[in-house]
Parts: C-alpha cells; structure tokens; sequence
C-alpha cells in the first residue's frame, strides 16, 4: 500500500481519536451497519479529498465496509490530524496528507489519489472536480461529490459554461447538510478557533460577520450568544435585512473596518477585506477567515502595508503597520476551525458524511442514467437521516392521521 503521512507511530492516538467521534455520530453508524451487510460499493475505488479528521476518518470505515477501496487526501494543507492519518494507513486506507504541507506536495497528493482511477470522486472545494476538467481529463468516473458551499459555487460556474464532464451531488444544498453543518458547525467551530488561537473574550467586542449566508447566520448567532455586539456586512439585500431584523446592525465593509475589534469572513468570495479595510482598523484587530480557501483576506496587501510580521503565538500572527498598528490574523488566513482547532463537532458532521455515504451509494446505483449536471439528493435521504440523528437526540415525530392526510389533499375541504 502506498501513502505519504507525517509519522506511521501516532496511529495509536488517532485510533482512539476516531473512536471517539464515533460514538458522536449515530446516522453513519447505523449507514456503516447497513454498509457492511449489503455492500453496495463493491469493487468501486472512492477517492477523497476531503480535511482529515476524525470524523472524515468514520467515513472513510464507512465507504469500506460498504465494499469500495476508499483513499484520503487532504482538502486544506493546515486541516490535516496526523495522527489520525496514521490510524487510517494502520487500518489499509491509503493516505495522502501531512499537516502544513507546501502547494506542491499538496497538489502531488491530489494527483496520487487520481492514479488510483477512481469511480467516484469526493470533493471539499472542488479540487478533484478541477484536475478532473484540466490536467487529469484522462479519467472517466461515474460520478463526484462535493462538500462545501465554496465548491458548489466553482462547478455550477463550471456547468454554466457549458463544461462540466460528470454528474456532481451537491452534498452541500442537502437540508441535513447546510442547515445544521454550516450554521451550527461553523458556527462553533469558527470561535472554538479563535478562541484557541487568542484566549480573548469576545463578549463586549464588535464582531464583524462579513457574509450572512447558513454560515455567517451561525457565527452570528454564536458571537452574539457569547456576549459579542454582532455587525453583519453583507451584499444580498434580503440576507441583509434578515440580519437587520435579527437584531444585528447592518454596515458596509469600509464603516466597520473602523469600529471592529474581531473581523469574521464567511463568503467564499475574493478580497472581501483588503488595504482600504486595513487601513482603517484599529490596533489590536483580529482577522479570521471561515471560508474554504485563504482569498477572503487579502493578506498580500496586508502584508506589503507591514513593517514586520511576528508570530505572537499558535496559529497568531501579527502585522505591524507603519503607524504602529497591530493587525493580527488567525491561522494564517485559512480555515480557522480547522487551522486553530479540530473543524466542526462530530455530532454535525454525522449528519454531512451521512450524506456523503449516501451520495456515493446513489451515484454508483445510477451510473450510466445520469447526465453532467449539478444534482441533489432526493428529499427522502434528507428525511431519514434527520429521522435518524432526531431519534438519537431523543426526540420522536408526530404523525398525521389518515383524515388530516386526505384534508391535505383535498382542494374543496376548508370551508366546512
């Protein structure tokens, strides 16, 4: 078996890592359990690109025992826990992924997961989907997936052009994926980060939630839980005035850059803090960045304003200016969930991977029937694994009756 990890001996500790999120992550428990019994993956290779963590990790066990030959490469250089890379190569999943490795090792991993000729692909960012459209257009697949808001926006870019080669899941636009992974996961994990990172308290603090999508709605409802006097910068209108009405007030980008303390980017878009917004910050402001790739900030501006740049801590740096500011930014401007902390709890990450078990099942049950296109799972997936994660939690659905069934029904009842 082949695989490129930091260090073979840690697979004790990422046992036991993985262990743990287990026990948190009932639906995939109960997919594994099924998995293992009908094999509907048989004699399919399933490669992944996805943040190795301990909760990819169950996936991963997942795929196996449902008959594919999973393999793992890392979505984000600094998101990668070595020790549980360890744990999966102990159990024969090969692993490509080091914590901090440079854009050139990255990319080798990517493409070494691609040797293996995969019939499915699994995607956080679309970076498989991409060498799938440029240098690997060599490779027939039946199908991928995709994780993250940040991906399903680059390939409905994709199939907007005209160009998109395969059918794509949206594992993102599944409800038990963005309702619950975007607003309670990011929203936790984020100031977990930053928390970690900086040791500050936040209550008190002007927190500026720059993106109010299912992502920036949970940071908010986090930061303004913790205490935190919550601004929200946003460009949709609706998105805007749903904030407004939320109770958080509503600014540009340039008027909050100058009363901020904690800067919070959740688009998924390019530079929405540059040199116009650095300049105005005052000392001591931090940046942190939840969107999937490290472009929200635009930290070459940031860094081409700096007189110096220190690490003050752990995933801290700080950039002084040249009137003696301190700008600090979290995790080098990368995922600060997964740079400064462990990414999203493994109880909401139940519910993501679920669907991503599920989605490969799919995929492979319609190979051949599918066009290149952007789908997404059908509702009655969604409906059981909230069913599912509902009953875990305790709770129990009510049911209709056969006669509140038929009223439904029924366009000339109502009026009796």
């Amino acid at each position: 078996m082949n695989y490129d990890i930091a260090d073979p001996s840690l697979a004790p500790v990422g046992a036991r890592r993985i262990e743990w999120a287990g026990r948190r992550m009932p639906v995939l428990a109960t997919i594994r359990k099924r998995f293992a019994e009908e094999k509907p993956l048989r004699g399919h290779v399933v490669a992944a690109c996805l943040h190795v963590t301990a909760e990819t990790a169950n996936l991963m066990l997942a795929l196996r025992d449902g008959g594919a030959e999973p393999l793992l490469a890392a979505s984000n250089p600094l998101s990668t826990q070595d020790d549980v890379a360890a744990a999966l190569v102990a159990e024969g999943i090969p692993v490509y992924a080091i914590r901090g490795e440079d854009s050139e090792t990255y990319y080798k991993h990517l493409n070494a997961v691609l040797d293996y000729r995969p019939a499915v692909t699994m995607d956080d960012g679309a970076d498989l989907a991409k060498l799938l459209h440029t240098d690997r257009r060599d490779l027939e697949i039946i199908g991928s997936t995709e994780e993250t808001t940040t991906g399903v926006i680059r390939l409905r870019a994709l199939h907007a052009q005209g160009k998109l080669r395969v059918p794509v899941v949206a594992v993102n636009d599944s409800a038990t994926k963005h309702l619950f992974d975007n607003r309670f996961g990011t929203g936790q994990s984020t100031l977990d980060g930053i928390i970690r990172a900086t040791n500050i308290l936040l209550a008190g603090l002007n927190v500026v939630v720059v993106g109010y999508g299912d992502c920036g709605r949970g940071v908010a409802a986090r930061a303004d839980g913790l205490g935190a006097k919550v601004i929200v910068v946003e460009v949709n209108p609706v998105r805007a005035l749903e904030a407004a009405m939320e109770g958080y007030r509503v600014m540009t980008a340039d008027e909050a850059a100058e009363i901020g303390d904690v800067f919070i980017t959740v688009t998924g878009n390019k530079h929405v803090l540059r040199s116009q917004h650095f300049e105005k910050m005052k000392d001591g402001a931090l940046l942190a960045n939840s969107g999937h790739f490290d472009i929200e900030l635009d930290l070459g501006s940031l860094r081409a304003m700096a007189t110096d740049v220190r690490q003050v801590r752990a995933n801290l740096e700080e950039y002084e200016m040249e009137d003696g500011r301190r700008i600090l930014v979290a995790a080098e401007g990368r995922l600060v969930n997964l740079g400064a902390a462990e990414g999203h709890p493994a109880d909401v990450m139940d519910m993501s991977f679920s669907n991503q078990a599920m989605a490969a099942e799919w995929l492979i049950k319609n190979d051949g029937k599918l066009e290149p296109a952007i789908y997404t799972l059908p509702p009655e997936i969604d409906d059981r694994v909230a069913t599912i994660k509902l009953e875990a939690l305790g709770g129990s659905l009510e049911k209709l009756t056969e006669d509140q069934i038929a009223y439904l029904a029924d366009w000339e009842q109502g009026t009796e």
